[in-house]
């Protein structure tokens, strides 16, 4: 974290977005050991670590580091526990604020991304319980149970497009195809797939075009529209 990296979040100022030698940012001190700084045209100090994983971090930013570091590579909460010497629950607390940090920014990166192919798979796992164990946990959450990771994964680029947890229904395969839309451009790539019968009706709901079939008469109502496939998509 650096003094250029930090920008003015008021967007009611024309200053507003602008890096901290464009804009009218001054250092003014620190707050609970954070460095500060404030826009002349406004009171309101902002934190250097302002739009980081870091903001309000309750721990030593190394720890978290080393954690998160220590996470990506494959170790448990638990392991990652041990090396940091620290708690379960906060590890998983720093996973959560590192994962939801790093979503914002491939939302705000990832646009108009050409795809060639996309793999579509759906991995089997489970929240807290079990699906037989499921009545008596129900009680207290109504995630807990069998839950599938739905992946779109482009292999020239080895990078996961989207991805959906939920349970194995159609909601879920056309959520995943929507996020894979909404991050590539208009080139429809070359999908492949366990031939899950959610996927071709998610492919349809993705890049299908309404049709409005002609009325045979001139009385009676208009049939009803049809979700067709462009071309392009066989």
């Amino acid at each position: 974290m650096h003094w250029e990296s930090l920008y003015w979040p008021n967007q009611c100022c024309r200053y507003s977005g602008r890096p901290f030698s464009q804009g009218h940012l001054v250092k003014q001190g620190s707050s609970h050991g954070q460095k500060q700084a404030r826009c002349k045209a406004g009171e309101t100090p902002v934190s250097i670590r302002y739009g980081t994983a870091y903001l309000a971090l309750p721990a030593d930013p190394a720890i978290f580091e080393m954690a998160v570091r220590a996470l990506a590579e494959g170790h448990s909460s638990r392991a990652t526990a041990r090396i940091v010497r620290g708690d379960k629950d906060a590890v998983c607390t720093w996973l959560d604020r590192a994962a939801q940090h790093c979503r914002l920014v491939r939302l705000y990166l990832w646009r108009d991304l050409h795809g060639i192919e996309c793999q579509l798979a759906d991995l089997w796992s489970f929240v807290h319980t079990k699906q037989h164990q499921l009545p008596f946990a129900r009680l207290y959450d109504a995630t807990y149970g069998d839950a599938w990771v739905w992946v779109a994964f482009a292999p020239v680029w080895r990078l996961v497009v989207a991805f959906v947890i939920g349970k194995r229904t159609q909601q879920s395969a056309d959520l995943l195809l929507d996020r894979g839309l909404h991050v590539t451009d208009a080139h429809i790539p070359f999908f492949t797939s366990h031939q899950l019968p959610e996927y071709r009706r998610a492919l349809l709901h993705a890049y299908g075009r309404w049709h409005q079939p002609q009325r045979q008469g001139n009385r009676g109502r208009y049939p009803k529209p049809l979700l067709l496939p462009p071309p392009g998509l066989l």
